[in-house]
């Protein structure tokens, strides 16, 4: 009996402390899980897609995240997200924000995967935080812009009198003979009140989009702004990226939402043109209007409704965020109608 006694005393021993730092600095548990069933078709074009049911995940997640304290202020912390389709399920392991850094009055700094300046500086923007039919994706940081940027290293600067900075590198680690791939990207913010104003500015060398090509640059300018007027809130943005050998594509997008209880009515309007190389005879042109509806049941559940139409030219085949629709021709208008439910936890 008693080296059974012991023998407990020393396990006891050995796994208190991990047990205590675990009590200390604990790991929270989190997730999303957003579906929503659309009713969707694509007019016009050569060959048009008849009215068919999709039912998508919206950037379903779960994720772990901790802290710990290492005194004089600084702490360490470390986040591991991952999707998670409950639509078809899959999903890939530390796929979403992903990363370790350490945080103080400095600022942090944070190495991994992670959501860039420029997507940031654009999502405050859109009524549905890029997730749902009516999104601005398709159309505002198109060409690989809207992007979590893998292999990079960022760091955020503190609030300093509502003004508050991101700047990030994305690391050259696909470098060869003849490209060296990296990004640089930054945005600068200020906030005070009712009013917010953020601009970012990001490049890409040697990326085609998301494709690795020598020689090419790419970059890109947002600016953006929102201000909440009682139960109102408005935000507009606009961008222009400068890509070799193409002309300038521009995009820019109004919106609105009114709050009255747990009621939440939302508009949204967007455009994105050019793109192609000047040569073209016609360059693309994109328009994207979309109305949202959310009852907010707490605030962790919310049942939405949307509608959302694109109008492309004979140049252009953006299409629905979200929609599950197959790949169509240029000059088709997606549209449809979508109604799901948010939960968080």
């Amino acid at each position: 009996m008693n080296k059974k006694l012991i023998a407990l005393a020393v396990v006891g021993a050995t796994f208190a402390p991990a047990v205590m730092a675990q009590s200390a600095n604990p790991v929270t548990l989190y997730g999303r899980v957003w579906v929503m069933a659309n009713s969707l078709k694509a007019d016009g074009g050569a060959t048009p897609l008849s009215s068919r049911t999709t039912v998508a995940d919206n950037s379903s997640l779960i994720g772990f995240r901790g802290t710990e304290d290492l005194g004089g202020g600084l702490k360490a912390f470390f986040q591991i997200e991952s999707a998670a389709g409950p639509d078809a399920g899959g999903g890939s392991f530390a796929s979403r924000n992903s990363g370790v850094g350490l945080q103080g009055g400095f600022g942090s700094v944070v190495l991994g995967r992670w959501d860039s300046p420029m997507k940031l500086s654009a999502i405050f923007v859109d009524p549905f935080g890029q997730n749902t039919i009516g999104a601005q994706n398709t159309l505002i940081n198109s060409g690989d812009f809207n992007r979590r940027e893998i292999n990079s290293v960022q760091y955020w600067s503190p609030n300093i009198a509502g003004f508050s900075a991101r700047v990030m590198y994305g690391a050259n680690e696909g470098k060869t003979a003849t490209a060296n791939p990296h990004s640089l990207g930054f945005s600068l913010d200020y906030a005070t009140g009712p009013f917010r104003i953020n601009y970012a500015n990001q490049k890409h060398t040697d990326y085609r989009g998301a494709t690795v090509t020598a020689g090419v640059v790419e970059k890109q300018q947002n600016l953006s702004a929102s201000a909440v007027f009682g139960p109102i809130k408005i935000a507009a943005l606009t961008q222009k990226a400068k890509l070799s050998g193409l002309t300038d594509r521009k995009a820019s997008e109004v919106s609105a939402t009114y709050t009255v209880g747990k009621n939440q009515f939302h508009v949204n309007v967007a455009r994105l043109k050019n793109g192609l190389i000047s040569t073209a005879a016609l360059q693309p042109e994109a328009k994207l209007s979309a109305l949202g509806y959310d009852y907010n049941f707490s605030k962790r559940t919310t049942l939405m409704a949307r509608y959302a139409v694109i109008k492309n030219n004979g140049a252009s085949a953006v299409n629905l965020v979200d929609s599950n629709l197959p790949t169509f021709a240029v000059n088709n208008d997606p549209k449809g109608f979508g109604a799901g439910i948010r939960h968080t936890f």
